[in-house]
């Protein structure tokens, strides 16, 4: 069949016009939908360093209010040196630079001292004698809980499916895994009751660990309050689809009812997507995609990059392992940190300031495009409105914002984050427009969103 060319002209014009529609961004500043409760969306640090690697950037961790903050309680830390003796100067150090950020910490047992794990081997997971074991672990949880340290979350372990590749010197089957669990939490809720206990913190989310693990506390009537896993990956899709696998897995153990926290979370940290734009607009996306699944809690992994010691890792894993920690930290081009080596603000870390700026009531946001999602908040303590946009796309877009139900009229500014730019002043990395004055009732704004674009308005 022979096509009218004129027709077909006609047809690609309007297939042009339709795809070249704005997208349609509906805000209901009267559709409140509960507490935002941003803060659960929180930071990790460890798993590296005995040093105190947050106390320089303490007031820049604080602006971002995170709820929480993970941390390894590594060997490093040296807690148990020797037989009845105990060391928590160290580790007392980072607890209170955590304290300090306003956070409290969670807790991730690491540790495999040499009193009760004689032999360097990633494969020997168990300790020689559990009773001192729980004895070890008991001291370590009333150590904090009689300092008022307020710590809640105790994890048990750091992607124990993979041992000294995932940071930790612990390489666990199934059955293993949940017979240290029960030893571990048990020691846990005797020295404080009021606490969550939970793991396994996995590097690959359908690891059998996690259904075992499931199995067993349901039948064992273990406590278990929360389940945990890592995710490093460019898509956020990816996330959304592993909460909902693990939540599946929940499903068929209702008598349970565990948190689920994702407490380590990054770009894949092997082939990061290189535009300077990407990371920060992924931060927001990932977010979204967390919160709209119903997860309770993430941590992104991490706050600060720091180069490791080979001697102090030495002590722990084998020599294979050892070279692969040393390698990672002190050659591999870094991505991970909010904070670089020099201790420079890398351009994610203000996607999670505008994700703090978030607080109070969330309000009802709309999008008709799966490229372009938002934030937006009622902050009843500053008084204000606060809406945040970002096109998760490679492709720039018109964006058509219609502000529905404006209780007043306010005074809005517009902030544009700049991940390009040279400098790292707040001004810079958040670029503010003049104020305007909008009227109450429904008004709407035009924007037009860059690739991996993430922008910001306050309302006043």
């Amino acid at each position: 069949m022979k096509l009218n060319p004129l027709l077909l002209t006609a047809f690609l014009n309007l297939s042009g016009a339709l795809l070249a529609q704005p997208v349609q961004v509906n805000v209901g500043f009267g559709e409140k939908m509960g507490p935002m409760r941003m803060e659960q969306m929180a930071l990790g640090q460890g798993g590296l360093s005995e040093e105190p690697m947050l106390s320089s950037r303490l007031t820049e961790i604080r602006a971002l209010k995170p709820g929480i903050i993970r941390l390894f309680v590594s060997e490093y830390y040296d807690v148990l040196p020797q037989p009845g003796t105990y060391h928590f100067r160290t580790l007392d150090s980072m607890v209170a630079s955590i304290l300090q950020t306003g956070a409290k910490p969670l807790m991730a047992l690491c540790v495999k001292p040499k009193v009760l794990f004689p032999k360097i081997d990633q494969d020997i997971v168990e300790p020689t004698d559990y009773k001192q074991w729980e004895e070890l672990v008991y001291t370590i949880v009333k150590h904090y809980r009689d300092r008022n340290a307020g710590i809640r979350y105790w994890e048990v372990g750091n992607e124990v499916d993979i041992g000294e590749d995932g940071g930790t010197p612990y390489r666990f089957k199934p059955e293993s895994y949940a017979r240290y669990y029960k030893h571990t939490v048990a020691a846990v809720l005797r020295a404080d009751p009021t606490a969550r206990v939970g793991g396994p913190a996995l590097a690959w989310f359908k690891s059998p660990i996690l259904p075992a693990l499931l199995d067993a506390c349901s039948k064992e009537k273990i406590p278990l309050h929360f389940v945990s896993w890592h995710h490093y990956n460019n898509s956020p899709q990816a996330i959304r689809n592993q909460i909902e696998y693990v939540q599946g897995l929940l499903k068929k153990h209702p008598d349970l009812k565990a948190e689920t926290i994702i407490d380590e979370w990054n770009v894949d940290l092997f082939n990061p997507i290189l535009d300077p734009r990407y990371q920060p607009c992924y931060v927001a996306e990932t977010i979204w995609q967390m919160k709209d699944a119903g997860l309770d809690w993430s941590c992104y992994y991490h706050i600060r990059d720091w180069y490791v010691s080979y001697e102090t890792f030495a002590k722990v894993f084998s020599p294979s392992g050892t070279a692969f920690m040393t390698r990672w930290w002190n050659r591999q081009a870094q991505f991970s940190g909010l904070i670089d080596y020099q201790n420079q603000i890398r351009p994610a870390y203000f996607t999670f300031k505008l994700l703090s700026r978030l607080a109070g009531e969330r309000l009802k946001v709309s999008s008709t495009s799966d490229k372009v999602h938002g934030f937006a908040a009622h902050d009843l303590q500053l008084q204000m409105h606060n809406l945040m946009l970002w096109n998760f796309s490679d492709q720039a877009v018109e964006v058509e914002v219609n502000l529905k139900d404006l209780p007043k009229a306010m005074r809005t500014r517009h902030i544009v984050l700049d991940a390009t730019g040279a400098g790292n002043d707040e001004n810079q990395r958040l670029r503010p427009e003049p104020f305007v004055q909008i009227k109450q009732g429904t008004q709407k704004l035009t924007v037009k969103l860059e690739p991996w674009a993430v922008h910001y308005w306050s309302l006043e």
